[in-house]
């Protein structure tokens, strides 16, 4: 994958990060707030819980740290896929907004 496929490819995954904040926003009881900073979103629980998302632009991977632990997702035919596990990111990034933030959450 070319350096602007990959940028293109985080790109939308970052864009359906803070879609989604806005919709748990609107649609549930959960106060979550989300900032963006060039290829950094912080999304922050009520409580003070956070969640990191980064680009690793060199290797082509977005991060996500949360309370359970430090995760890497290569784009793997179209889908981005933990390194070590092959979970999905968004599945993961659901499972522990909610468990940090005590409601079902999904992001996607």
């Amino acid at each position: 994958m070319t350096d602007s496929e990959y940028l293109d490819a985080a790109e939308l995954a970052l864009t359906a990060i803070e879609l989604s904040c806005d919709r748990i926003n609107d649609e549930t009881d959960a106060d979550i707030d989300n900032q963006r900073v060039g290829g950094m979103i912080t999304v922050e629980f009520a409580g003070g819980s956070q969640l990191i998302v980064n680009l690793q632009k060199p290797l082509q991977e977005i991060w996500l740290a949360a309370k359970a632990g430090g995760f890497h997702y290569r784009l793997q035919d179209g889908v981005w896929r933990d390194t070590k596990t092959g979970n999905e990111f968004f599945a993961d990034m659901s499972f522990c907004a909610s468990e940090q933030s005590g409601l079902p959450l999904t992001f996607g």
